[in-house]
């Protein structure tokens, strides 16, 4: 891929994953809440847009584990885990050109979650934003206040999609500026991406096992990081498999604490 991979198919493509990844991220908390803004959901849709499924699924079931637990309650507002997988599944498959190897997606991944703090961000003072025109509704005394509340419900959810749009216009040229980068440096940097994306559902497994403080899982969970990370070492696994050995690692460990 090259400067000239930023063609008109990239900038439709763009836009497209922006205007479905608007849409979908309405789902958090703005409107419907049927679980499709869950990466495990919202990367596959992803993937199939752009007509790589397999990626959109291995970044969703990575990032869906890593982001699990972290929901918005009280004043918390929690990483959107929409935009980085939408975001990471888009950068990896129109940075391949077709299906993306397990480098890209690495890269891809470890991007996307270094711009978790500017979503957060956004994410705030958007909210604030809305939060001052309910207020303003509620206020609103009269025959017109329930219009100016239903106008203000329609303009929080127009706010909400703008908010990824922007994001999404603005983050994927970014992310696939830095691919190009990345295409250019050693073969050692691709190997540890590979590497990298083999070993983030153990990362995700332990996290999970963490915030529910499940601390009888911690001994499976470190046989299943050295042994994922011998087989893959020596035997070059694929990500599918890893993830297998990790979910057998939680199902011991779940078994041996029922015991």
């Amino acid at each position: 891929m090259d400067m000239m991979a930023f063609d008109l198919h990239i900038l439709l493509s763009i836009v497209g994953v922006a205007l479905v990844g608007g849409i979908v991220g309405l789902d958090r908390t703005a409107v419907g809440q049927i679980m499709v803004s869950q990466p495990i959901v919202a990367g596959p849709i992803t993937g199939w847009m752009l007509g790589d499924v397999t990626t959109g699924l291995v970044i969703g079931a990575v990032l869906e584990l890593i982001w699990l637990l972290d929901i918005p309650v009280g004043t918390f507002v929690p990483a959107d885990s929409t935009i980085g997988t939408v975001s990471a599944t888009a950068i990896a498959v129109l940075g391949s050109r077709g299906s993306a190897p397990p480098d890209r997606i690495g890269f891809s991944i470890l991007l996307t979650t270094g711009m978790v703090p500017l979503t957060m961000v956004v994410d705030t003072l958007v909210r604030k934003w809305n939060a001052r025109l309910a207020e303003t509704a509620v206020a609103t005394s009269g025959e017109d206040a329930g219009r100016k509340l239903a106008q203000a419900h329609l303009s929080g959810l127009l706010i909400f999609f703008l908010k990824s749009f922007i994001l999404y216009i603005v983050l994927l040229p970014v992310g696939l500026g830095a691919v190009l980068l990345f295409n250019r440096l050693p073969e050692k940097f691709h190997s540890a991406m590979a590497l990298f994306v083999k070993l983030l559902p153990l990362l995700g497994a332990a996290v999970v096992a963490r915030k529910l403080s499940v601390r009888t899982l911690d001994r499976f969970l470190l046989a299943g990081f050295l042994t994922a990370a011998v087989f893959t070492l020596l035997f070059h696994l694929p990500a599918l498999v890893v993830v297998a050995m990790v979910i057998s690692a939680g199902f011991l460990g779940a078994r041996f604490s029922e015991r």
